[in-house]
C-alpha cells in the first residue's frame, strides 16, 4: 500500500470567522465578504467593516466570487519562505485583483515565470494539499 507523502508546508489556522471561507475553497469554491450597508468588498475576512465611514459591525455577508481577474502586482521568490518551499523555488507570490474588485495574496502556478505580467488575465485553479484544506491559487488565462 504506498500512502501521498505527508504536506510539509505550513497550513492556515481557520478562526470562526475565516472558517467559511476554508470551507468554500474545500469545495472549489472562492468567496470574499461584502458589507451590506456600503458595498465595500473585504478580504481577508473580519468582523467589522473596514469601509471608510462604516465600520458596520454584522454586516459582511459572504458572496461567491467568478475567481477571475488580473494580476495587481507579483515577484519570484528564488529563497523559500519556509524550508517546506525550497524544492518549489523559483515560485511566483502575487496580488490578484479579482473581477469583483478585492485583492488576495496567492500563487501564480502552472506557467512559465517568463509570461507572467502585471495586468495579465488570471483564474482561479485549485491545490487539494491535505484532506482538510484546499489552496486558492491563480493561472495564466489565454
Amino acid at each position: 500500500m504506498t500512502s501521498e507523502p505527508a504536506y510539509n508546508k505550513p497550513l492556515p489556522t481557520p478562526s470562526a470567522v475565516s472558517q467559511p471561507f476554508w470551507d468554500a475553497t474545500k469545495e472549489h469554491r472562492l468567496v470574499y465578504q461584502r458589507c451590506r450597508s456600503c458595498g465595500t468588498r473585504v478580504f481577508y475576512p473580519r468582523d467589522v467593516c473596514p469601509g471608510p465611514q462604516c465600520f458596520g459591525v454584522g454586516t459582511l455577508e459572504w458572496v461567491e466570487s467568478t475567481g477571475k481577474g488580473w494580476i495587481y502586482s507579483y515577484t519570484i521568490s528564488y529563497q523559500p519562505a519556509h524550508p517546506g518551499f525550497a524544492d518549489d523555488v523559483p515560485y511566483v507570490l502575487a496580488i490578484v485583483e479579482l473581477d469583483e474588485g478585492w485583492r488576495m495574496n496567492t500563487n501564480i502556478v502552472n506557467c512559465d515565470h517568463d509570461s507572467i505580467e502585471i495586468g495579465a488575465r488570471v483564474e482561479v485553479v485549485w491545490d487539494d494539499v491535505t484532506p482538510e484544506f484546499t489552496l486558492p491559487k491563480f493561472q495564466l488565462t489565454g
